[in-house]
Parts: C-alpha cells; structure tokens; sequence
C-alpha cells in the first residue's frame, strides 16, 4: 500500500514510465498531424522526481516558459502541464502561422500553442484511458507565459499537500524542418494511482 508519491515501488515507477512512453508517442503522432509533417521521437525520459529537481530540470526559477494546464477528472483526477521555453514556442508557431519580425508571442500564436499543449496533454490522458479502460475527461487548457518557479507554484499549491514527487516526462521530436524539446508534467492523485495500478492488475 502506497500513500504517495515517495512510497511507489520500482514497479509500479515503470507502469508510469510505460504509460508516459506511449502517451509521448502519441504526441508525436498528433504533432506530425499539427505540423503536417513526419514528426520522430527519441525515446523520452520518463521519471519520478521533485518538485525543485523538475524546476532545475526546465533551467532555472526564473527561466521563462510557456505552460498549458490540463485539469482531468472523471474515473481519475489530476493535472497535466505541458511547458515549452519561449524560443521553442515561438519558432513552432512561426511553422504553423508565419514568420513575423517580433521578439513576442502575437495572440494568434498563444491560441495556437493553447490548442497544441491541449492536444498533446491529451495524448497522455488517451495512454491511461487506453490501458485502464477508466473515462477520464480533461478540462478546458489554461496558459500562462511565466518563469518556471511561478509556473510550478501551480501544482505544489495543488498537489503538495500529498507529496513532493510528480511524474517528470522530456520529450524530443524531430520534425522536417524543426527540432523540439517539450516537457510534461503529470500529477495524479493518490487514489487514481491506485486505481490505475489495480486495473493493470499489481498490488497497492
């Protein structure tokens, strides 16, 4: 029996890491489908990790990033947060609306990387839906171009309550004509694990 993060057992660590292998997967699918484009993946990182390790792990508090927030609930309830860093955001969005000569993100390219993080995010949320068999429904996305440490305030508020560990996932798609590095963060509450590893069939 687990009651947080900190007190999952190496093998229940790699049913997450599985189910974030295949929703990465997913992601790289839907993303080919966005770019309109063959889009590969490296095998991506999966791991459990803290909150200031995935902090440091996106390059520092005050780095500044792009983040689209995914609520899910239904049969399992958490969160997913998909961060992209300015640079990235803005040379993605320069694919799919044009190229323009200034150093921000218009309106138009916020919407689209709202609807991109919203897509992606969902890619996961299919991975544990797939595999359970559990109905889960996301919310609407929420964006936000902050520094990361205000970024992760979100889920510690949240989340913290119930441990100091989330699942940390770095991904690297490799399209036509761009490179991407985009990272995910799943929370999922206690019970839902649970849930999740009893329909997988091992022992809490």
């Amino acid at each position: 029996m687990f009651n947080n993060y900190e007190e999952l057992s190496d093998m229940q660590i790699d049913v997450l890491r599985e189910i974030g292998n295949i929703g990465a997967g997913n992601a790289a699918t839907a993303l080919a489908t966005i770019l309109d484009e063959k889009v590969d993946m490296n095998v991506p990182s999966v791991r459990i990790t803290g909150f200031d390790e995935a902090v440091q792990a996106l390059g520092g508090a005050e780095t500044m990033t792009v983040a689209v927030l995914v609520n899910f609930s239904g049969d399992g309830n958490g969160m997913i947060m998909f961060l992209l860093n300015i640079k990235d955001a803005k040379s993605i969005m320069d694919i799919l609306v044009g190229e323009d000569d200034s150093e921000d993100l218009s309106e138009m390219k916020i919407s689209g990387i709202k609807e991109i993080g919203n897509i992606l995010s969902s890619s996961y949320v299919n991975a544990i839906s797939a595999l359970t068999g559990l109905n889960i429904q996301v919310s609407v996305p929420f964006i936000a171009i902050d520094m990361v440490g205000a970024l992760m305030s979100v889920p510690i508020i949240e989340f913290g309550a119930i441990g100091d560990k989330l699942m940390f996932i770095e991904e690297n798609f490799k399209g036509e004509t761009n490179d991407l590095k985009s990272n995910m963060i799943m929370f999922a509450e206690i019970n839902t694990l649970k849930i999740i590893m009893q329909k997988l069939g091992l022992e809490i």
